[in-house]
């Protein structure tokens, strides 16, 4: 269980640190903290999104690194 809590809080941090990111480079290049926050909010709400469906590709359509007959 502990892992499972470590693995959470480690996502959570991870998807902090990546939409502070995105946040600080819109207000660098618009300088507004509006559109900056506006940029980092729609981030968050598209990533989680993105990898869903990117993991979905993979498992469903790309064999790259699976023995022949597996389906892991």
């Amino acid at each position: 269980m502990v892992q499972v809590k470590r693995h959470i809080v480690k996502a959570i941090s991870y998807r902090f640190v990546g939409t502070l990111q995105t946040t600080i480079i819109g207000y660098i290049f618009t300088g507004s903290f509006i559109i900056a926050s506006s940029m980092g909010v729609v981030e968050l709400c598209i990533k989680p999104l993105i990898y869903f469906l990117h993991e979905r590709v993979w498992y469903k359509w790309i064999k790259f690194g699976l023995k022949k007959g597996s389906d892991e």
